[in-house]
């Protein structure tokens, strides 16, 4: 997927929040930031989604590597 790099101000509380939920995700707070804007954009019902499947098979492929590093975890 094609990235654009943008500047963008968050307050402190989102961006603490943003960089908590990244680092449990395993994921920078900038592709974090990028898919949580994707969801609300997508639940609003704003623009087509591109390739849903490929989105879903991403998806998928994080999902099964977070369940494998909380296995590893212990």
């Amino acid at each position: 997927m094609a990235t654009r790099k943008v500047t963008l101000s968050l307050d402190e509380a989102a961006w603490s929040f943003a960089e908590q939920a990244a680092a449990r995700a395993g994921m920078s707070p900038s592709a974090w930031i990028s898919k949580a804007a994707r969801r609300e954009a997508v639940r609003t019902g704003c623009g087509p989604v591109p390739d849903v499947t490929a989105l879903a098979a991403a998806d998928a492929a994080e999902m099964a590597a977070a369940e494998e590093a909380m296995r590893a975890a212990g």
